[in-house]
């Protein structure tokens, strides 16, 4: 995991999945040659569109600092500009506040814990809270925990993501070293 992928905004509206299921012309395009180009077509834009990791302009002030104070492996400061805005009813503020407990020396995978499970009681379908929270099961050694979080993850990213790859990468690594 590196710390520039630690920062992928979550966007709002429908996944991927919602958009395409929920177009009504869609089965007859479905069929020939073409039907499969624009379906394809169609999947790519839907993925691009669901996993865009630009800032956005209305970003609140708090979570691009974040952004950049975890970007330079800042964990601590990153701590207190997220603690400044207490902002506990946002999944990302959760979700950020987890990463950096983690990922500080030494960590508090507790409080982490905490805070990745409430984000995902605010967005149940949170991509970077699942993949942060399965990589956190396997600091714990928990590697049953993980792979729900990757079952979690493969149900959000229908067309797959970063999140998922990152940790399906992370279970490997961590089978192939023995579960250390």
């Amino acid at each position: 995991m590196t710390p520039e992928s630690s920062v992928r905004p979550q966007r709002g509206g429908r996944p991927a999945r919602g958009l395409l299921l929920r177009w009504p012309g869609l089965p007859r395009l479905a069929h020939g040659r073409r039907g499969a180009v624009l379906l394809a077509g169609l999947a790519l834009c839907a993925a691009a569109w669901s996993a865009g990791s630009e800032p956005s302009p209305s970003d609140p002030p708090w979570l691009v600092e974040t952004r950049k104070e975890i970007v330079a492996r800042r964990f601590d400061a990153a701590l207190g500009v997220l603690k400044g805005a207490n902002a506990a009813e946002s999944a990302e503020w959760n979700n950020l506040m987890g990463y950096a407990l983690r990922s500080r020396t030494p960590p508090d995978l507790a409080t982490a814990e905490s805070h990745y499970k409430r984000a995902l009681e605010i967005e149940p379908r949170h991509r970077s809270a699942l993949e942060y929270y399965g990589e956190l099961m396997l600091m714990k050694k928990d590697l049953n925990g993980a792979l729900a979080m990757q079952a979690r993850l493969e149900k959000a990213c229908f067309f797959g993501c970063e999140e998922l790859r990152d940790l399906r990468q992370a279970i490997a690594r961590y089978k192939a070293a023995g579960g250390k």
